[in-house]
């Protein structure tokens, strides 16, 4: 029933999805105490000032989530990744012809979820799966990812093995990086001043899959008129160290969301303490707003 539901909003314009979701997206900030302190602490935290950015903030979260229908199910012609325009496209030619794997780094930043499409256009590309934690929803998560070219992962062991694999073949692999990972997976890094639990995933399958990293953002344009998607290449070379790397990592996904920060999901709980993982460390000051 909720997979029906799904396909038949995909027919639905991207411009009124957008405006749903927009509108859906205040009415949660308006409604939930702790997700309304969360986003305006992550917001003061990076050094914006609350009261300017967190309603553009939540409502841009809900344009994320309206817009899913037609992302996920929309097929042909119609489908918004032909509404992608790309900048940066040379830098993934460039790896592909070296005979290397993309490995494709993504935060949750504007129509993140149609970057992994458009990679799919130039080659394959895998990318690494979480499942939904509500049983009702995976239906609906597993059919929005059968696409051509574009194949999954699940984030457990066997699904990093399969990333190495697409990478040792000269495929593409994406990642999103700015999410916490489990206890164990992960290493303290500050992330926009403030210590955050941070995956070592990323440097091990570049160094063990020979690959490069294109960072990719992916900003909405107003009205339902498509997206942006910016490809370039990492700042220099990972440091060996994983705290270090995962320190660098954090600081070019900084760049991208600083680009547009309104864009960004600011609502989900970045600086959460996974269960059996350290104490952080000891974090820095606010930033100054902006």
């Amino acid at each position: 029933m909720l997979l029906r539901f799904f396909r038949l909003l995909s027919h639905l314009p991207l411009s009124l999805l957008q405006a749903l979701g927009a509108a859906l997206g205040l009415a949660v900030y308006a409604a939930s105490g702790i997700y309304r302190q969360r986003l305006r602490a992550n917001l003061q935290q990076a050094g914006y000032d609350p009261d300017r950015l967190a309603r553009k903030a939540a409502a841009q979260a809900g344009r994320m989530a309206g817009e899913l229908p037609a992302i996920w199910f929309r097929r042909g012609d119609k489908a918004p990744v032909h509404a992608v325009q790309v900048i940066g496209r040379e830098h993934v030619d460039a790896v592909r012809a070296s005979g290397q794997g993309v490995l494709y780094l993504a935060p949750h930043l504007g129509g993140f979820d149609v970057s992994a499409q458009a990679a799919a256009t130039w080659g394959p590309i895998t990318v690494m799966y979480r499942p939904p934690r509500k049983a009702v929803l995976q239906p609906v998560a597993l059919a929005s990812r059968q696409r051509h070219n574009l194949a999954t992962a699940p984030a457990n062991l066997a699904g990093v093995r399969q990333l190495l694999r697409a990478l040792r073949a000269g495929e593409s692999v994406g990642l999103l990086p700015d999410q916490a990972p489990a206890q164990g997976e992960g290493v303290w890094a500050d992330f926009f001043g403030r210590p955050a639990y941070t995956m070592t995933l990323p440097a091990r399958l570049a160094q063990l899959g020979n690959a490069r990293i294109i960072l990719a953002s992916t900003l909405r344009l107003p009205g339902g008129r498509g997206y942006i998607l910016t490809l370039e290449p990492f700042p220099g070379e990972l440091d060996a160290d994983p705290q270090r790397a995962a320190t660098q990592i954090n600081q070019a996904l900084e760049t991208l969301i600083r680009r547009c920060p309104e864009q960004y999901l600011w609502g989900y709980n970045r600086y959460k303490r996974p269960p059996g993982a350290p104490a952080a460390p000891e974090q820095s000051a606010p930033g100054k707003a902006l």
